[in-house]
């Protein structure tokens, strides 16, 4: 991919505050980029699939059906399948402040270590919002 193309495909987060946020939340929750939805279907499905696996992964947690040990574990499988599809699909990170939206060329250590942090302070809110309802308490 040329050094324009990944200009134009990261996030533009101008404009309306609402806009910047929702830009925000997806750039941060979901791996896929562009480059994604140029890929074969199979790998499509297989992306959306898992993302929707790891997803009923939390629902059966907060039901109190699984246990976090197998959440922790479809966790860390997510993680390694983000690092490969952003590596693919979304080769940048963040420079600078968070309010900021100034983006560089990511290496794979970056991309693990983003994805890595971003997924453990989701992991740790998710986990104490099951602790505070008395999932694991139980």
């Amino acid at each position: 991919m040329e050094e324009h193309d990944k200009q134009r495909d990261q996030p533009a987060g101008r404009g309306h505050w609402a806009v910047w946020l929702a830009e925000e939340a997806r750039d941060h929750l979901f791996p896929w980029g562009p480059e994604f939805w140029r890929q074969r279907s199979a790998l499509q499905a297989a992306g959306i699939a898992f993302a929707l696996f790891v997803t009923l992964m939390w629902a059966l947690a907060a039901a109190g059906r699984i246990g976090s040990v197998a959440v922790l574990s479809w966790w860390i499988a997510w993680s390694v399948y983000e690092v490969w599809c952003r590596r693919r699909c979304k080769p940048w990170v963040k420079v600078g402040p968070w309010w900021q939206r100034d983006y560089q060329a990511a290496t794979t250590p970056d991309l693990i270590f983003y994805v890595a942090t971003k997924n453990l302070l989701v992991g740790i809110v998710l986990f104490l919002l099951l602790a505070f309802f008395g999932v694991f308490g139980r």
